[in-house]
């Protein structure tokens, strides 16, 4: 699909946002704020994963983690009822935060509308746009940021998250993640919780 200049302006409006992020991650020499880097791998993600994606899903793609420090998770409580929580919050604050950026673009309700949507995934398994989104977001995790989650973690919390993941995607997603360059110990514990 063709990159319009309001989806360019749009992507340089979340990523001024999320400029803001205290937290860093080195990735191949440069330092980026963690957020801005993830929207960055979130585009190029969905770019190669479904090349035909609409505006809407593009835009959402990029923000899907918009001002997220903003609520740390720390601020709820450390189990799985605070975790389910903080993640609805996230949703709703990540609309919200959208919404507002994509109207000062110049966007229409109807597509802000779709961001928010999606953003709140619903209809997750039967609408295929959050599903593509949904996808993106698993394969991202798989590439980037399941190693060191894993090497934080015990095996069996580890195989736990990954069956989780997979049972979120569609098979195309299955399928994309298992070509990912992965390294080896990821590789192994995926075809664990894969065997289970």
């Amino acid at each position: 699909m063709a990159t319009t200049d309001k989806l360019l302006v749009a992507f340089q409006h979340f990523d001024e946002a999320n400029t803001q992020d205290p937290n860093t991650e080195m990735f191949e020499g440069t330092t980026y704020p963690k957020e801005v880097l993830y929207g960055i791998r979130m585009t190029e993600r969905l770019n190669e994963f479904d090349p035909t994606a609409s505006e809407a899903l593009r835009l959402t793609a990029r923000c899907q983690h918009i001002c997220r420090w903003e609520i740390p998770r720390e601020s709820y409580e450390m189990n799985r009822e605070g975790y389910l929580r903080w993640r609805q919050e996230l949703k709703k604050f990540h609309a919200k935060k959208a919404a507002s950026i994509l109207e000062d673009v110049g966007y229409d309700d109807e597509t802000i509308d779709n961001v928010k949507f999606l953003l709140e995934k619903k209809q997750l398994k039967k609408n295929e746009e959050t599903q593509s989104l949904e996808d993106v977001i698993c394969l991202v995790f798989l590439e980037f940021y399941f190693e060191p989650f894993a090497h934080k973690h015990p095996e069996d919390k580890t195989i736990d998250i990954l069956q989780k993941t997979w049972r979120k995607m569609s098979i195309k997603g299955q399928e994309a993640a298992l070509k990912l360059p992965l390294s080896k110990f990821s590789l192994n514990l995926i075809t664990k919780a894969l065997h289970a």
